[in-house]
């Protein structure tokens, strides 16, 4: 049981989605940095401060801050839109990959066989 978590482990997969989730989080804290200290200011700038938090609707003794949701959303809008623009940015800067440089593989024996059969059943049609 160790030997087959020691191999789950090491394979690439696993290492590439660890290492994809520490960049995803320090690549949030940077966006989130972006938005909060650059985007915001100048939205503010144009459409003045917008802050909704304080917008809640009471019932009975349960206070529901539909006001907070709405600047969650606000800035998922702000984040997904910065880095949709950093991904392009990212595509045009970097080189698209040239897969027509990969060796076409060669055909094993049965598929020789096969393929001959294909053109001997087309003969003969």
């Amino acid at each position: 049981m160790l030997k087959e978590f020691k191999d789950f482990i090491s394979r690439g997969n696993v290492m590439d989605l660890a290492v994809g989730v520490i960049i995803g989080a320090a690549f949030t804290a940077i966006v989130k940095s972006l938005v909060d200290n650059i985007i915001n200011p100048l939205i503010g700038i144009f459409l003045g401060q917008i802050d909704f938090s304080n917008l809640v609707f009471k019932v009975g003794n349960a206070s529901f801050k539909y006001g907070s949701f709405i600047n969650s959303i606000i800035n998922f809008l702000i984040i997904a839109f910065v880095v949709f623009l950093l991904v392009k940015a990212i595509n045009k800067i970097m080189p698209a990959k040239d897969n027509s440089s990969e060796e076409t593989p060669t055909p094993t024996i049965e598929e020789k066989y096969l393929s001959e059969i294909v053109e001997i059943l087309k003969k003969t049609r």
